[in-house]
């Protein structure tokens, strides 16, 4: 049974219905679309693209910290009957190289987005999609070029969320590796982890329901993870990107994630796991709240990443706001 979660001044930020629209059956075992490099305002970027319909409004995904553009695979496919999309390796992950030794903050990666919106997916508006960091990416795009987007939706997107818990890293001897004299040893055990461990570790952080992964998910996972060891800057801009985000957080005022939600003006649709571990679910009456014209789904037996986990039922709340969005009813 699927549950809303909302603050009591907005009745309708829990009316979310699911469209009963037939979508294509998911594949498995999972195939990633096919990607390409492309050169966007001078840099090389890569993506995947969906196909679909020709008069279909276009979908721009934009994954998590330490994701790629494969996270999209199932819900891009489920959604491919209405929608041709692009789903991008933002750099630093995935196949995207880093842009410069710089530091990248979210707004530089939201610049990123804009560009793949203007000149390779249509030029807008979009249908803009985003999950954990990519959520809050897109929460700036979508307040700083409201023409470039037509609709948003945000799937467990890194919010502000301090909390201190061992239950939110991989690995918990992640904070062993920062310590004096033990430190070392740590850092070393760390790195000799296996990808098939890495992965099982992402699998048990990210999804509520980890055994229950298909197995090419699992594989797919393993392969991505044996990718990165021969990318010498995977790591560092894996760093970068945690740092930039954490600063995000601590930005008050005008600056901050919250009051950028409120300058959204876009129809909107928040869902979040009720079983995410990375991302509090207390933290979405909140989102939703922030954001003028949107609702809020909240899934049970679901982790961080509900476009992987719960596929169909993301698509079809999704196709919902598009239809409603289309006839002025969200």
């Amino acid at each position: 049974m699927l549950r809303s979660t909302a603050a009591p001044a907005r009745p309708l930020l829990t009316r979310v219905p699911l469209s009963t629209d037939p979508l294509p059956p998911l594949a498995d075992p999972i195939d990633p679309w096919p990607g390409r490099e492309v050169r966007l305002r001078g840099k090389t970027l890569y993506l995947r693209e969906t196909p679909g319909p020709d008069d279909g409004v276009p979908a721009v995904y934009v994954h998590g910290l330490g994701g790629s553009a494969t996270n999209w695979t199932e819900l891009a496919g489920q959604l491919a009957g209405r929608s041709p999309g692009v789903a991008v390796d933002l750099p630093g992950f995935g196949r995207s190289r880093p842009h410069s030794r710089a530091r990248q903050e979210l707004t530089d990666l939201a610049d990123i987005v804009v560009g793949v919106i203007t000149e390779v997916a249509g030029g807008g508006p979009v249908h803009l999609v985003g999950n954990s960091m990519g959520g809050a990416i897109s929460l700036l795009v979508a307040a700083g070029r409201p023409d470039l987007v037509r609709t948003l939706t945000l799937i467990s997107p890194a919010v502000p969320d301090l909390r201190p818990s061992v239950r939110r890293l991989s690995d918990p001897r992640l904070p062993l590796a920062y310590l004096p004299v033990i430190g070392r040893r740590a850092r070393r055990a760390i790195a000799a982890t296996s990808s098939a461990e890495r992965a099982d570790q992402m699998l048990r952080l990210c999804f509520a329901e980890p055994d229950k992964v298909s197995q090419s998910r699992i594989d797919l996972a393993i392969e991505e993870f044996e990718e990165r060891v021969g990318q010498p800057w995977a790591g560092p801009a894996l760093g970068m990107a945690t740092t930039s985000l954490f600063r995000a957080w601590m930005t008050f005022g005008r600056g901050s994630l919250w009051a950028v939600a409120r300058r959204v003006l876009a129809p909107a649709l928040v869902v979040w796991g009720a079983q995410d571990r990375l991302v509090s679910v207390r933290k979405a009456p909140r989102t939703a709240s922030a954001l003028p014209n949107a609702r809020l789904l909240v899934l049970p037996n679901t982790g961080h990443v509900a476009m992987m986990e719960r596929p169909a039922t993301v698509a079809r709340a999704t196709l919902s706001m598009w239809e409603a969005a289309a006839t002025g009813e969200w």
